[in-house]
């Protein structure tokens, strides 16, 4: 309805200025007529007199039958009477002058038509590529991203298609990645809930075996506190590296960067681990450069490193040998991690960085965020890890930072 509206508004518009151009052009045409007319009424009124003056026998009559004739007959008649060819065709003159008058005027009309047509083809097809994006957008409101309408014309639409097309990747892209994170979120809280059950029914048990025997024996009783505080000890823990992950998310964390020596973070790394070490009985040997350096922020690497060297000892056996090395170039600091545990399955090395996954030959107590949180540490340094493991031959991990 509206597009018919708009058809008929701007054919009278059309009309109205064919018709106004068409007066304009008829009125100048008709000036110029009635000029033409006037000198070529002046020239025969010469012609007559100057004839009769010197002919009197000739007549008037005579005369106007001649200059209203065609032909060479008139032209030699004139020129008898000294008038040349120009003035002898005052007749054609005037007889073009109405023929012009009346092509230009079917012209002008023809022209105006024409314009029109082209002008209401050319309507009809924008406004049905207006039509198209139109109803292209009203889809992408209703969550339709499925829609492509790429056009490779010229042409401010056709320019405004392919921005519309651009805007809707992005909105797509952005659609799937809120869902994404959506479902990842659904995930993590889910994962954070198993994990919190276990230790907490554990020690709602405990207390509750504690509160109900008042006379329990003081040594079992020291065992219960001892669980409990177990338990505790691998809640916080849980909820500390679980805060560390929600602010490297948020990008809130700040890297304080400066040169680091890779003999005395690796050295520290082994510090914190002494204790788990002692226990495994596991022998870490090191071939480390003394003046090898890199830049980071010293407290998360040396935190990344930890969880990642831990992992190694935790899944080495008892009175086995882990290797440090630490390649150093301009380019590049490598620090390679060689254990000689248990491997790793082919089906779970893909999944190792991800969040809160546990293999089956994963520790009981092992939360699975150690290696994901240590992924993220690096990266945010200007790094990245990568491991190669094969089942009772041991894993290696590999971490890069580029200079």
């Amino acid at each position: 309805m509206q597009k018919t509206k708009t058809l008929k508004k701007l054919l009278r518009i059309g009309i109205i200025i064919i018709a106004i151009f068409s007066i304009i052009f008829y009125i100048t045409l008709k000036l110029q007529y009635r000029t033409y007319s006037k000198i070529i009424n002046e020239n025969t009124n010469k012609i007559i007199s100057k004839v009769i003056e010197n002919y009197p026998e000739v007549k008037e009559e005579d005369i106007l039958k001649i200059i209203n004739s065609k032909g060479p007959a008139k032209e030699n008649i004139l020129e008898k009477y000294g008038y040349d060819k120009e003035i002898a065709n005052i007749k054609e003159m005037k007889e073009t002058m109405q023929k012009n008058v009346v092509c230009n005027v079917i012209f002008i009309i023809g022209f105006g038509v024409t314009s029109i047509a082209v002008s209401l083809i050319y309507i009809v097809i924008q406004g049905k590529k207006i039509k198209e994006i139109n109803e292209y957008i009203k889809g992408v409101n209703n969550g339709n991203y499925t829609l492509k309408i790429e056009d490779n014309a010229e042409g401010e639409l056709s320019k405004l298609r392919n921005e519309l097309y651009k805007t809707t990747v992005l909105l797509k892209e952005a659609a799937e990645n809120s869902e994404k994170e959506k479902k990842q979120l659904s995930n993590s809280l889910a994962d954070i809930s198993h994990q919190l059950k276990t230790p907490l029914t554990s020690i709602s048990i405990l207390l509750d075996n504690i509160k109900d025997n008042p006379d329990m024996e003081k040594d079992i009783r020291e065992d219960f506190i001892h669980e409990i505080s177990k338990q505790i000890e691998w809640i916080s823990s849980l909820v500390i590296s679980l805060l560390k992950m929600a602010k490297f998310d948020s990008g809130s964390i700040k890297m304080e960067n400066k040169e680091i020596n890779a003999k005395q973070l690796i050295n520290n790394v082994i510090e914190n681990l002494s204790i788990l070490i002692e226990v495994k009985e596991v022998q870490i040997i090191t071939n480390i450069n003394e003046n090898a350096t890199f830049v980071a922020d010293y407290k998360w690497q040396l935190e990344a490193i930890t969880n990642i060297l831990k992992n190694a000892i935790e899944h080495s056996n008892q009175n086995s040998r882990i290797w440090i090395d630490v390649e150093n170039t301009s380019v590049f600091l490598k620090i390679k991690i060689k254990d000689e545990g248990k491997g790793i399955d082919k089906k779970d090395i893909k999944h190792i960085f991800e969040r809160f996954y546990k293999s089956k030959e994963s520790m009981e107590e092992n939360v699975g965020i150690g290696l994901p949180l240590a992924k993220t540490i690096i990266e945010q340094n200007n790094g990245y890890i990568k491991v190669d493991s094969e089942l009772n031959k041991g894993t290696t991990f590999e971490i890069k930072y580029i200079k």
